[in-house]
């Protein structure tokens, strides 16, 4: 069993060099992308001036952390391409809120989507919203860099303390001075740089097979690892994990409206575009994107099986840890003993980029929230915008030693994060939601019925969590939640759109 190891002996001098140039090379990127911060629009805004085609790049990045990276391929490798069926919704989510909700978020100088709940319904009900993110982000941003650090801990040696702690620093680093700009630019990089990591063990593992790829396909065909649809409802995730294809049309759609349209960690991107114009096309673009990345990281999957039925590991999976189930170690397991060197530091590099995008992502929503919804004009007081970038490269710092916090304590097992970490994103999405529709559709009303609904959403999720988990998967979380919030007589769809089709 190998929990850490003293030095790593998989490793040469030319796969460290490669990890150490990436390490370098971002960090360097990111600080020369976003020199020349002067003011809060500069530093969370990133001075609306990113092309789209950037923007459409980190978006897809933002949302795909080094837990998805190894996590996808173990969804194929322990059951089989089912979860594709997810991703339908994300497409179609990706569309409506390009056409529909895309425009309100260009009806002034917004920095986040709770400022559209003040606008309908007062302070209130936008500190409510933000405080459900700062406190759902946290703890999913803190849980993401932990998860991240346990296969860097496998390929790297180390205890899992100094690798969250390097790991944050690193991404803190060019967060802090750059901003936006600079998260979205190194971004758009790690986005390629995982996406060729993909694709090259898609196309390496066939050839360690005399049939090359036929042969492969045909063994995860015979074993079930190519099946990808399945149109029987259910509101349970099949007994072997499986999904079928209303969790992705239905479920997935409205949880990725909720991800992509009221949580500032997509939403902040689609603010720093120049036009409505940009903004729509870089959602379009991620939404292009999004089904080669998944179905590349998904036949990785299928192949490792065909592959490890041939061969045996060569390093034992370890205990499974919170968050990480066994199936997670294999695609780390096998870039770490089963890919030529040099090659091997550039897969690696892959999953450090996943993770510093994530935690970088995390970042600057974070601080943007709590500066601009929390902090600027406190008290009535306005300053000086020099102020008010300082105290957002110190919100940042704050955030980074928050997350790291989290990330230990999920590292020492502490069941509140654990728990938390597993259940909030979903308890919290279809509130979110729930509030954003109502402020697009009511435009003006009171602020108590949205806050009680919102909490009320809250409190619903929460007993599903806790006594019907088994009985309603995952997927089915935000609408359930938005339907509580905002039910859906309460939400005219011709009005989401103002006219503006």
């Amino acid at each position: 069993m190998m929990n850490s190891i003293d030095a790593n002996p998989y490793f040469e001098t030319g796969d460290w060099l490669v990890i150490a140039v990436y390490l370098v090379g971002i960090v360097g990127l990111g600080l020369w992308f976003g020199k020349d911060q002067k003011s809060t629009r500069d530093y969370f805004l990133g001075s609306r001036n990113i092309p789209w085609w950037g923007i459409g790049f980190s978006i897809v990045a933002a949302e795909t952390s080094a837990l998805t990276i190894i996590g996808v391929p173990a969804i194929a490798y322990g059951n089989n391409l089912t979860f594709i069926q997810m991703i339908i919704g994300y497409i179609i989510a990706r569309i409506i809120l390009a056409v529909l909700l895309v425009p309100h978020y260009f009806s002034g100088e917004i920095y986040s989507p709770y400022q559209l709940f003040a606008n309908a319904f007062g302070p209130a009900v936008r500190k409510t919203a933000a405080g459900f993110f700062l406190v759902s982000e946290t703890i999913a941003g803190g849980f993401r860099v932990y998860v991240a650090c346990i296969p860097i801990q496998l390929m790297f040696g180390i205890k899992i303390i100094p690798a969250i702690a390097l790991f944050v620093f690193l991404s803190l680093l060019y967060t802090y001075f750059g901003g936006v700009k600079a998260v979205i630019w190194t971004d758009a990089v790690q986005f390629l740089l995982f996406m060729a990591g993909g694709i090259f063990t898609l196309l390496y593992i066939p050839q360690q097979f005399d049939g090359g790829f036929p042969e492969v396909f045909s063994r995860a065909a015979h074993d079930g690892k190519l099946v990808w649809l399945n149109t029987k409802f259910s509101w349970a995730l099949a007994s072997d994990g499986g999904f079928n294809l209303w969790m992705g049309i239905i479920g997935g759609t409205v949880m990725v409206m909720s991800s992509h349209g009221a949580e500032q960690l997509i939403v902040q991107r689609v603010l720093a575009c120049k036009t409505v114009v940009d903004a729509r096309k870089a959602l379009v673009l991620s939404a292009v994107i999004i089904l080669p990345l998944f179905l590349v990281f998904l036949l990785v999957g299928a192949m490792l099986w065909v592959y490890y039925r041939q061969l045996p590991m060569a390093i034992p999976i370890p205990e499974p840890r919170p968050g990480v189930k066994p199936n997670d170690y294999v695609y780390p397991i096998f870039m770490l003993t089963a890919v030529p060197n040099i090659l091997k530091g550039f897969l690696i590099v892959a999953i450090l980029s996943a993770a510093m995008s994530s935690a970088s992502s995390a970042l600057t929503s974070l601080a943007s929230v709590s500066t601009m919804d929390f902090l600027k004009g406190l008290g009535g007081k306005e300053r000086a915008e020099e102020f008010y970038l300082r105290l957002s490269r110190y919100s940042t710092a704050w955030w980074g030693l928050l997350l790291s916090l989290v990330a230990f304590a999920a590292s020492q097992r502490v069941n509140f994060v654990l728990n938390a970490a597993f259940s909030l994103r979903g308890l919290t999405s279809g509130a979110l939601l729930g509030g954003l529709l109502l402020a697009v559709v009511w435009k003006k009303g009171r602020a108590l019925p949205v806050v009680f609904g919102m909490v009320t959403s809250l409190a619903v999720m929460t007993c599903i969590t806790a006594f019907w988990k088994t009985l309603i998967g995952w997927p089915w979380y935000t609408l359930i939640g938005t339907a509580v919030t905002a039910p859906p007589r309460e939400v005219n769809w011709c009005r989401v759109g103002n006219g503006l089709l």
